[in-house]
C-alpha cells in the first residue's frame, strides 16, 4: 500500500515550508491536511490560497459552513466533516447548523435550506444547473455573486475531500471529538 507522508516543516519540500508555517502561526498546529497537501508545493498553497479567499466571500459564516459541509457530505470526507465542525464552532455557527450538516438532513430556515439544496444539485450534476434550479435560488435572496462563490468552494473541497480520500488523512487530535461518518439513511 502507498502511504503519504504527514509533513511538517522539517520534512516538507522547500516549496512547502512556508504555507505550513502559515498555517501553524494562524491556527496553532500545522492540521494533518496541510502535512499531507505539503507534498505537492502547489497543493497545500492552492488550498490554503482559495481557504483565505472563500473567508472574502460575501457569505455569511453561516452560509459559508453550510456550503462546505453539504460538499464534505456528499463526499463523504469524514476529515473534512470534523474539521469543519471544529472551525463552525469557532465562528459560532448554530448547533442547530451543525447538527442538521452532520446529519445530512433539511434546514428549517427556508434560505439555508435553498442553499444546500442549490449547492448539492451543482455538485450532483458536476456543476451543470437547471434554470428553474438557478432562478429558484436566486429567488430565495441569493446573488449571481453566490453562484460563482459555490463554484469556488467546490474547487476548495474537490481538492481537500478527494485528497483526504486518497491518503485516508487522519483526524488530527484537535478535531477528534467532532469524528463524522455519514449516516447510513443518508449514505450515497
Amino acid at each position: 500500500m502507498t502511504t503519504f507522508t504527514i509533513h511538517n516543516t522539517d520534512s516538507a519540500p522547500a516549496g512547502s515550508k512556508a504555507q505550513l508555517e502559515s498555517a501553524r502561526q494562524r491556527m496553532g498546529q500545522i492540521p494533518n491536511l496541510y502535512g499531507v497537501l505539503a507534498e505537492a508545493p502547489i497543493a497545500v498553497e492552492a488550498y490554503d490560497t482559495l481557504g483565505g479567499l472563500l473567508m472574502k466571500s460575501s457569505f455569511t459564516p453561516t452560509e459559508r459552513h453550510v456550503v462546505w459541509f453539504t460538499i464534505n457530505a456528499y463526499h463523504d470526507c469524514h476529515y473534512c466533516m470534523a474539521a469543519h465542525t471544529f472551525l463552525a464552532k469557532g465562528e459560532n455557527v448554530s448547533e442547530d447548523v451543525i447538527e442538521t450538516a452532520r446529519s445530512v438532513g433539511s434546514y428549517t430556515d427556508p434560505k439555508l435550506e435553498a442553499l444546500r439544496v442549490f449547492t448539492l444539485k451543482l455538485v450532483e450534476n458536476r456543476g451543470w444547473s437547471a434554470p428553474q434550479d438557478l432562478e429558484a435560488f436566486l429567488a430565495s435572496g441569493f446573488t449571481r455573486q453566490n453562484v460563482l462563490e459555490i463554484v469556488v468552494t467546490i474547487a476548495h473541497k474537490v481538492l481537500s475531500n478527494y485528497t483526504n480520500h486518497i491518503v485516508e488523512t487522519p483526524v488530527d487530535d484537535a478535531f477528534a471529538r467532532f469524528a463524522w461518518t455519514k449516516p447510513v439513511s443518508n449514505a450515497a
